[in-house]
């Protein structure tokens, strides 16, 4: 019954975001200055090898994930990155299609893939979390600090605290992590009961999520095991943000989207990344897009049509590429997403059951 009411629920949300953005464009028909001739033109001479760049960063960025995964489960079980790739290439492809709320497949599929808990799989993601924003962080951080053109940029003493910001938050969560490890229960029941003195319901909550973040950091026994999980992030996160600079500089009729930097690449990256956290099913592709290529016209003036054909290549090459792949790949381990993103909820409601293994395995 649960399930059931969730449905609709989605789906008037998501008509009601779709009719107010309908209304929007035609109250607003008139102030907008739109070349589509000019935005199939700027397309037309794109150059399209770097999208196909791009798209290789993005699928790369996937076998690592997998490799991540593999290595964060090594002390409960050794199971190879090659094994995981599917629940990786499955998974992101739910989250494509049906947005945030599929975002359990992920662990959901390992689980029944290496007949461990879900309990163990989710501690894992959380981690997983950890790593990349903790990368995210730093990269931003140090790229937006140290970069040449550092000082050219929109902003730039605000964008300079804000780096500066989000380095202290990467010290500050790292210091977090290891009190946490050395003393989860503690700081659990502590957390637990500060808030629960002013909702209850959320204290225990609270204090659920730090005892499974606990466990997921015992994935975590040695500083090689630490340093394996940091580069790995590293690197699949270099990738990524090098894929977001490929697809920019592709668009060669744009000279600012040509001549794009790394520094203000990461701009743009940070935005369509905040834009991606509440992510509606299709809906939300039309919505990330809006905003991202708002941010190029706000932050560097591109012109709106090469800005619109911008912020579509990204959220296509980035997000939605693996999509076929997913695709074909859950029909030859003959899965259904939909069905795997409502199982997964559900499993997550009874996270101390072991999963069924009925995932099939690659030959």
């Amino acid at each position: 019954m649960k399930e059931k009411s969730k449905g609709p629920n989605r789906t008037t949300l998501g008509i009601a975001v779709l009719v107010i953005l309908a209304v929007g464009v035609f109250l607003l028909r008139g102030r907008i200055h739109f070349d589509w001739g000019t935005f199939v033109n700027q397309l037309r001479l794109a150059d399209w090898k770097l999208f196909g760049v791009g798209v290789l960063l993005i699928w790369g960025g996937y076998v690592i994930r997998a490799v991540r995964w593999a290595a964060l489960l090594r002390p409960t079980k050794r199971v190879s990155g090659v094994s995981l790739l599917g629940t990786q290439v499955i998974g992101f492809t739910a989250v494509a299609l049906f947005g945030r709320l599929a975002d359990l497949v992920r662990p959901y599929l390992v689980a029944r893939r290496t007949n461990i808990p879900l309990t163990a799989q989710v501690a894992v993601y959380t981690v997983e979390r950890m790593f990349d924003m903790g990368s995210v962080a730093l990269i931003f951080a140090l790229v937006l600090l140290f970069a040449p053109d550092r000082h050219t940029l929109p902003h730039a003493d605000r964008i300079n605290h804000t780096a500066l910001l989000a380095l202290a938050v990467v010290i500050v969560f790292v210091g977090f992590a290891v009190f946490v490890r050395a003393a989860g229960k503690q700081v659990a029941e502590l957390m637990g009961r500060s808030v629960g003195s002013l909702s209850p319901k959320l204290g225990a909550s609270v204090r659920e999520k730090i005892l499974v973040f606990r466990e997921g950091l015992n994935a975590i026994n040695s500083f090689g095991g630490f340093v394996q999980a940091l580069v790995l992030s590293l690197v699949m996160w270099m990738m990524i943000a090098y894929s977001y600079l490929e697809t920019l500089r592709a668009f060669t009729a744009s000279a600012e989207l040509a001549h794009m930097t790394l520094s203000r690449c990461m701009l743009l990256m940070a935005t369509s990344t905040a834009g991606s956290l509440i992510q509606l099913p299709i809906i939300g592709w039309f919505t990330q897009i809006g905003i991202v290529a708002k941010a190029m016209q706000s932050f560097f003036n591109v012109a709106p049509e090469p800005a619109l054909g911008a912020a579509a290549m990204l959220l296509v090459v980035t997000f939605m590429s693996i999509i076929p792949v997913g695709l074909v790949w859950s029909r030859f381990e003959h899965v259904s997403l939909k069905k795997l993103t409502e199982e997964s909820e559900t499993a997550a409601e009874t996270l101390d059951q072991p999963v069924k293994p009925e995932f099939v395995p690659e030959a």
